[in-house]
């Protein structure tokens, strides 16, 4: 199976925007239309989009139906997307709005085992489930909720080992103390997930800055990189992210 690499758009109130380190409070508004940002990521030679509804992840009732399906019809990109799914309805609306994978975040933690009810009625490879995650005081590593504002009971550790043995076959990670702010992706934290999850498809998340995290992101065992602020910013070239997952699918080394 090859590396993905996941330009990633973050949706609220109808702009691109990023968060830091999931603060609704700390948004950083970009100038691209959502639909035209899809458009130049697809016209760089992405295969997969990373969709997110920021409204519906903090308020549920996902919004984005209308623009996934106009992604889908002009871009031609495979979409994950996700933001605000409280039931199988929701789940269903986005597979027909045209989603190739759903990501369920908060439902993954709180119904954990609706969760993986619906992994087997849709199929492994149409569920993606999110678990976005803070490290508390006591060293664990516990996942945050509905838009990360409420923090979980139960800790990252025990809801991978439950969802790994219910037959997800991807997961999206996201250490939410580096996401949107440019400090590189938390490997040790990664390694930790393969070793435990060794079956999942992990999708490392958050703090990403160059070609050398991608590449270290790969070499630890990750099966896909979600990419955003250092795409939206310049810092990094999409076309230098993907040549790196087109090497990591012919064997080659990585252009210079």
């Amino acid at each position: 199976m090859r590396f993905n690499v996941y330009p990633a758009i973050d949706v609220r109130d109808g702009r691109v925007v990023r968060l830091a380190q999931g603060d609704y409070a700390r948004e950083s508004r970009y100038a691209d239309a959502p639909l035209d940002l899809a458009m130049r990521y697809a016209e760089a030679g992405a295969r997969w989009l990373h969709l997110v509804d920021l409204d519906a992840a903090r308020a549920g009732g996902y919004t984005l139906a209308p623009l996934l399906s106009r992604i889908k019809a002009q871009t031609g990109l495979s979409v994950q997307t996700g933001g605000g799914v409280r039931s199988e309805g929701d789940v269903d609306a986005m597979l027909d709005a045209g989603a190739d994978r759903v990501v369920i975040g908060s439902l993954a933690v709180a119904r954990r085992d609706m969760v993986a009810g619906w992994v087997a009625r849709h199929g492994a490879a149409r569920i993606v489930v999110a678990l976005d995650a803070r490290q508390a005081a006591d060293g664990q590593w516990r996942p945050a909720t509905h838009g990360w504002t409420e923090d979980a009971a139960e800790t990252l550790d025990a809801l991978v080992a439950f969802h790994a043995g219910s037959g997800l076959q991807h997961l999206l990670c996201t250490d939410i103390g580096r996401d949107g702010m440019l400090s590189g992706p938390n490997l040790s934290l990664y390694a930790r997930l393969r070793t435990l999850a060794p079956t999942l498809r992990l999708q490392a998340s958050g703090g990403a800055r160059d070609a050398d995290d991608i590449a270290a992101a790969r070499a630890i065992g990750c099966d896909g990189i979600v990419l955003g602020k250092a795409l939206l910013e310049g810092r990094l070239g999409l076309h230098d992210a993907l040549a790196l997952d087109d090497a990591a699918a012919s064997g080659q080394a990585p252009p210079c």
